[in-house]
């Protein structure tokens, strides 16, 4: 929203965070002194703590506490849909800032330079800042603003290359696809014989994982599939479970210069939602859905769904739910800070069967057993907050979130994601 608007970017960084908090008078904690700072009178006496210190459980709390205290006395709103979003408007003169939080570090968007100074200057009155300029990085991601285009663009790069090198792949063969659509991972897969045991023993692969997944959150819908596949054999993996991580790793030696862009088209928010026709061997769909602005992603979600459905108009018919609700919180968060939207969000479904169900209240004997609570995705479309529209399975941008796909397909919703090279 801030390149759709032209807004100012900048980011700040509080030094001593949860040192800022201070405890109130319900939360009595006593603390050994620090060894080699003990006074030679203090005998078996203890600090009383009067503020929240590093380490602290309440550390966390206390300084959220003293952050909203900060922004409300600043005259700021809490966003009701996301608590750690603050904003101001201003409408006599058509100006707004926004603030996004996480921890101790601040972006700030805004209409005006003379906005961001002027709330920088206030917040250093009452803790300690450093002003880190124009918005650059953000807990790791690059960010990249080309004003004239009218494009923002994100990347993890640099931590894709750190991760490629921690687990040594930085000279392996770059592959096209993130997984292998004739490779079907299964728990049979788990070592079973000692060899086997004793290769996997010192093999990294739910830190692995782990590395994998803060790229797939943060910047790559393109392996959020894959990371969530591999994920669930995290606690006994075998070589072919391995071998399928690797694949992701080589994946991204051949990607790791996409971006994640906003601008190349304009489009306020549209939402696809997909669910996979073969089942997996749990019997459970994958559900996969992204909500997209501008031509660039700002949501998605790859994960395996919670009920067995007897059905694909029952697996896309609760995929297309948990879609609606992810599309009406960021309808929320917008329309609350940005203005209202004067028509219904837009979600795409390749089934047919699905947006019927969605209009129709008839009794129908192959549907009468869907849960009742997935039935809310009516009410949703008649109070016309959301509208279900036909998409052909070419164009379903979540299919890429839902299983393998060939080369061809994955390189064209990568790029329908939003994922360009530069």
């Amino acid at each position: 929203m801030a390149n759709k608007l032209g807004l100012v970017l900048h980011q700040l960084d509080i030094k001593g965070a949860y040192l800022n908090g201070v405890l109130n008078e319900s939360e009595v904690l006593y603390m050994a002194h620090t060894p080699g700072y003990k006074p030679s009178d203090a005998a078996n006496r203890v600090l009383h703590l009067l503020k929240a210190i590093y380490g602290l459980k309440q550390a966390v709390h206390c300084w959220y506490q003293k952050l909203h205290e900060i922004f409300i006395s600043l005259g700021y709103k809490q966003s009701e849909v996301d608590q750690a979003v603050f904003y101001k408007l201003l409408p006599q003169v058509k100006q707004l800032i926004v603030v996004a939080m996480h921890v101790d570090d601040c972006t700030i968007a805004a209409s005006t330079v003379c906005l961001v100074e002027d709330l920088k200057a206030r917040l250093s009155h009452h803790i300690e800042v450093t002003d880190l300029g124009e918005l650059h990085w953000m807990l790791g991601i690059q960010v990249s603003r080309d004003r004239d285009a009218c494009t923002t663009s994100i990347s993890q790069h640099a931590y894709i290359n750190s991760i490629l090198r921690h687990y040594n792949f930085v000279d392996v063969k770059p592959l096209s696809t993130p997984m292998d659509p004739q490779v079907h991972l299964m728990s049979e897969q788990a070592p079973s014989t000692a060899a086997e045991f004793a290769a996997m023993r010192d093999v990294p692969y739910c830190e692995a994982v782990g590395a994998l997944n803060w790229a797939t959150l943060a910047t790559r819908p393109d392996i959020a599939y894959a990371v969530a596949t591999v994920a669930c054999f995290g606690e006994n993996p075998g070589p072919t479970h391995w071998e399928a991580v690797k694949r992701i790793f080589r994946y991204l030696a051949g990607t790791h210069n996409l971006w994640l862009s906003y601008g190349e088209t304009r489009h306020i928010l549209e939402g696809y939602a997909d669910a996979d026709g073969s089942m997996a061997e749990d019997r459970h769909t994958i559900s996969g859905y992204a909500f997209l602005i501008d031509g660039g992603t700002v949501s998605w979600s790859s994960k395996r769904q919670e009920i067995i459905s007897l059905s694909i108009t029952e697996s896309e018919y609760v995929t297309a739910t948990h879609g609606m609700k992810e599309g009406l919180w960021l309808k929320s968060l917008l329309s609350e800070i940005f203005g209202p939207f004067n028509s219904p969000i837009t979600m795409f479904s390749n089934n047919q069967a699905v947006i019927v169900l969605t209009c129709d209240h008839q009794y129908h004997a192959r549907t009468k057993h869907i849960d009742v609570r997935y039935h809310w995705i009516r009410w949703v479309v008649e109070e016309g907050a959301m509208h279900l529209m036909y998409c052909p399975t070419d164009d379903m941008v979540a299919d890429a979130l839902t299983k393998a796909l060939p080369s061809p397909k994955v390189k064209h919703f990568a790029a329908c994601l939003g994922l360009h090279a530069k």
